[in-house]
């Protein structure tokens, strides 16, 4: 009923910059919580950022300043623009929703991911 679904992800030298989109689309009734996590091979996955549904954004300390979240309501959509990226930065990234179907309670939903590669 819902699927969440991500793109923008590709090979990009560092220091350059990309954008990840995701949108969700089925039988919505309201979107909390969105937010981007990664998993890099051999780890665990970590949160990236995060908006909530009333604007409130966080992020880990190691892109603070560099990346930039934010989601269009009307759209569904969660954005990731990705500045200065580092060959750290190096994941596949998956975007994260926290979904009401009515009646139902708060679901997570996650798209499939999305490969970034940072490399000269």
């Amino acid at each position: 009923q819902v699927q969440v679904v991500e793109s923008g992800g590709g090979l990009v030298q560092p220091g350059g910059s990309l954008r990840l989109s995701c949108a969700a689309s089925g039988r919505i009734f309201s979107i909390d919580d969105m937010g981007w996590y990664r998993q890099a091979p051999g780890k665990q996955r970590e949160l990236v950022a995060g908006v909530a549904d009333g604007g409130r954004t966080t992020y880990a300390d190691s892109v603070k300043g560099r990346f930039t979240i934010s989601r269009d309501n009307a759209k569904n959509t969660v954005y990731l623009q990705m500045n200065s990226l580092e060959p750290e930065d190096t994941a596949v990234y998956y975007c994260n929703a926290v979904i009401r179907v009515f009646p139902l309670s708060p679901t997570t939903y996650w798209g499939q991911g999305t490969q970034v590669t940072v490399s000269s």
